[in-house]
């Protein structure tokens, strides 16, 4: 059986935290956006504040790359965009010590499939949500949750981080006029 998690979307952006709900809308996993950092890092707790993982932007890289490592610093994947086309990406995920992903989809719709080979292990998905900014991400049983969650919010960062970073500064100086 698969367990569904929900994110809000907008909230993924550098300096804040936002929480990963289970399918009952009990948060179970926080994200910490560090601020104080060169490199874009968020910080994957659980719902205590036990640190589980973490995602950082590598830099000086040619294509985007994020890494995530485990709670003691340990490299868990490396993502990198592999395809830039027309309404679809393609995000490699090499994995270490395990088989590796794909995930591939459509940014504006912001519909992916997580795949290993040729089965599919999560979906990432808007059509589960009626409100906007919220998508979804359905695991499949038998795989490593964290590293999954891991892998959307370290997706919709490269997909979108430019995005938001935008509507920010728009919304900002809004205010200030």
């Amino acid at each position: 059986m698969s367990t569904r998690y929900k994110i809000r979307q907008n909230l993924i952006s550098i300096g804040d935290d936002f929480w990963i709900e289970n399918e009952e809308g009990k948060k179970v996993y926080k994200v910490d956006g560090k601020v104080l950092r060169i490199r874009k890092t968020l910080v994957l707790e659980d719902a205590k504040g036990k640190k589980l993982a973490q995602i950082q932007e590598r830099l000086l890289t040619i294509k985007d790359t994020m890494v995530i490592e485990d709670a003691d610093g340990k490299d868990m994947a490396v993502i990198k965009k592999a395809l830039i086309a027309p309404l679809r990406d393609k995000w490699d995920v090499k994995v270490k010590n395990g088989p590796d992903l794909v995930v591939q989809g459509n940014i504006l719709d912001h519909e992916y499939t997580v795949k290993q080979g040729r089965d599919k292990v999560a979906e990432i998905s808007k059509k589960w949500f009626s409100i906007t900014d919220t998508y979804g991400v359905e695991v499949e049983s038998g795989q490593n949750d964290i590293l999954i969650l891991a892998v959307a919010v370290a997706v919709d960062m490269m997909a979108h981080g430019d995005d938001k970073k935008k509507k920010k500064k728009d919304g900002k100086e809004k205010e200030d006029r």
